[in-house]
């Protein structure tokens, strides 16, 4: 599978909500670069890391649009559109509010599968948009 499909497979099953085919596609050694936060290192942490946002946040990926450059990066920008259901810990009270941010993730890819992953978005913005 090349780069580009690995990263649609990846997405596609994010939108579809499909935690187990999201962690199919990523290297057990995976390192995860959040926006906010610690560097998440394992496939283990990077599951726990998707139940919490399957907790708190419906969200799906639109205007898709896969960037590749030697093999094994890839670039993906995209639209997100969400709903903010249930309360982080140190983040606003969650009543449902909805938001649209542009997000960039960035890939490196080995061996077949996603060995890094790392996701930037403007959270002033979003922070905005659920009324902080």
């Amino acid at each position: 599978m090349n780069d580009t499909a690995i990263i649609r497979d990846y997405f596609e099953a994010f939108n579809a909500g499909e935690s187990e085919a999201m962690l199919s596609l990523v290297m057990p050694d995976l390192e995860h670069r959040p926006n906010q936060g610690e560097v998440r290192r394992g496939r283990d942490a990077f599951a726990a890391f998707l139940a919490e946002m399957d907790r708190a946040y419906t969200e799906r990926a639109e205007d898709l649009a896969i960037l590749t450059g030697p093999e094994g990066r890839a670039a993906a920008e995209f639209t997100i559109h969400g709903t903010y259901r249930a309360t982080q810990e140190g983040l606003p009270e969650a009543t449902g509010q909805t938001y649209v941010l542009p997000v960039g993730s960035f890939f490196e890819i080995r061996d077949g599968r996603i060995a890094r992953v790392s996701t930037f978005y403007n959270l002033s913005d979003w922070l905005r948009q659920v009324g902080a």
